[in-house]
């Protein structure tokens, strides 16, 4: 089994977390494929957003807010 090394991005409301997570790759129909652990970390960083607990997504994951940009010339 081989491991590599990604970053997920999960996105709710104005904000923007970048998870480290490792894709198990093997040789079943699955793969590539998270752990189990690291698809508790994504799920748990979505809900702290969601919730607005910035504090609880930043333990797991680097969190951004997003701000809209003018496009005007």
């Amino acid at each position: 089994m081989n491991k590599r090394h990604r970053v997920k991005h999960v996105h709710a409301g104005r904000y923007v977390a970048e998870v480290d997570v490792e894709l198990l790759q093997d040789e079943t129909d699955w793969s590539p494929y998270l752990s189990v652990e690291d698809a508790c970390k994504l799920d748990d960083v979505r809900d702290a957003l969601h919730r607005g607990d910035i504090p609880a997504a930043s333990k797991l994951a680097r969190v951004f807010r997003l701000q809209p940009v003018s496009a005007s010339k």
